[in-house]
């Protein structure tokens, strides 16, 4: 296992500079400024009020995104003030929020993260279970349908695809190549989508399959949405789809490993997978697969499930260490636990289709993008997962990152640091 760290240095100046420069009422900065600390670690958290708005600051400290381990009121009366200090032995996270004259200021940090295992053991027949699936996949000939193209530019196609699958729904999506490729001479790009079902990022676009076809000397992309609905339908159609039959889609089926929602969805990624491999311009290499939340779960996913997948590059991922909420702390969305229905079922089931067991044996490099105030993909989940990956690993740890995208005041050194390393390392990674 090989950790990249030469990140620390390039946050260490920015995200100071973030929590130091925004517009706030109150701003926070720690002592260690990329936010990651050793068990034992002094923990020292400190506030610039403006003291011209004559009002308290209402501190709260929690530990593993929602354990309240300190609760206090202070009536500023100089510039800079010491709102925590401590120190703690065990891996977890923290973040300390400060609410003043209305506005909130939240900062993270993350205490031993290479430490943090995951909340559930991996079930004894775990491998036996998915070679079964990949083998009924196999097994199932492949029968791909074209929809038209839909690229104006020549050499580039686009077509709206359709591959069959043994899963309750086929893979569908937007597949983009260069026509003029020699054989064995492009990477593989799968782009997965956040959740949801009818909002533009949890969509096909035919666009973005054509832009990423085009990055480097070219390459092979598929631009998969998750559910395997239709693509380029009228708005209705994903109104009516998330109102009904992919209502509450992530919790459902959870007593059942032949029903869980998350079973198809990862049986389609691995389909897609199965095309585009049989692709003669293919160089054999490199698959690189890329999303945000849900879709950086299903490219973890797709990194445990498939070996030949070499590269993923995963933003606040999803579907990380379900089983922590089963150890006092947050578990990965969608929290299936902080769900209704028979735990004991659900613990039989879940297992399987967690990142945290599944990336047990990737090799694949993993660049992720943590977000240490994320309370939709706790830090510590995510942490959870990727310690179990054998490959090379690039962390993004950011303090000032929730689930969302940074905000407009932070988005300046988020993009040069952050965002922007994520990016080139795309576009070197497919020269």
């Amino acid at each position: 296992m090989k950790i990249n760290f030469r990140f620390v240095l390039l946050l260490a100046c920015s995200l100071s500079f973030a929590c130091i420069t925004q517009a706030q009422t109150v701003r926070l900065k720690q002592n260690h400024e990329n936010g990651i600390y050793r068990k034992g670690d002094k923990i020292c958290v400190t506030a610039f009020p403006d003291l011209k708005s004559r009002d308290s600051l209402f501190v709260k400290v929690l530990k593993n995104n929602d354990q309240i381990i300190a609760k206090k009121a202070i009536v500023p009366v100089t510039d800079s003030i010491v709102i925590f200090e401590g120190a703690l032995k065990e891996p977890c996270s923290v973040m300390v929020e400060v609410r003043m004259k209305g506005k909130k200021q939240t900062i993270g940090m993350i205490v031993a993260p290479q430490k943090i295992k995951p909340g559930t053991k991996i079930p004894k027949d775990f491998a036996a279970y998915w070679n079964t699936e990949k083998k009924n996949l196999k097994a199932l000939p492949l029968d791909v349908k074209f929809g038209k193209n839909e690229s104006a530019e020549s050499p580039f196609v686009c077509f709206d695809t359709e591959i069959n699958c043994t899963g309750p729904k086929p893979a569908r999506g937007y597949f983009a190549k260069p026509t003029k490729a020699a054989a064995k001479s492009l990477p593989i790009v799968l782009l997965v989508h956040a959740a949801g079902v009818k909002g533009s990022w949890c969509k096909s676009d035919a666009k973005d399959a054509l832009r990423y076809a085009k990055m480097g000397n070219g390459t092979i992309c598929f631009d998969l949405n998750a559910h395997g609905m239709l693509d380029g339908q009228p708005d209705e159609y994903y109104n009516n789809l998330e109102a009904g039959e992919l209502k509450d889609y992530y919790v459902s089926g959870m007593e059942s490993r032949e029903n869980f929602y998350f079973r198809g969805m990862y049986l389609r990624l691995m389909r897609t997978l199965d095309f585009l491999t049989t692709l003669p311009e293919w160089d054999g290499k490199r698959i690189l697969v890329i999303g945000e939340s849900q879709g950086g779960g299903q490219a973890l996913a797709a990194a445990g499930l498939d070996p030949r997948v070499s590269a993923v590059v995963a933003t606040v991922p999803a579907m990380c260490d379900w089983g922590g909420t089963l150890v006092n702390r947050k578990g990965g969305w969608p929290q299936p636990y902080e769900h209704p229905g028979d735990k004991e079922k659900m613990k039989q089931v879940l297992p399987y289709f967690d990142n945290a067991n599944l990336l047990k044996k990737s090799k694949a490099t993993i660049v992720v993008e943590i977000g240490l105030i994320d309370n939709t993909c706790p830090s510590t989940s995510v942490y959870a997962a990727i310690n179990q990956a054998k490959g090379k690993k690039t962390i993004y740890p950011v303090t000032y990152r929730e689930h969302a995208w940074p905000k407009a005041t932070e988005r300046a050194a988020w993009d040069e640091l952050v965002n922007g390393p994520k990016t080139s390392f795309i576009a070197n990674y497919l020269k």
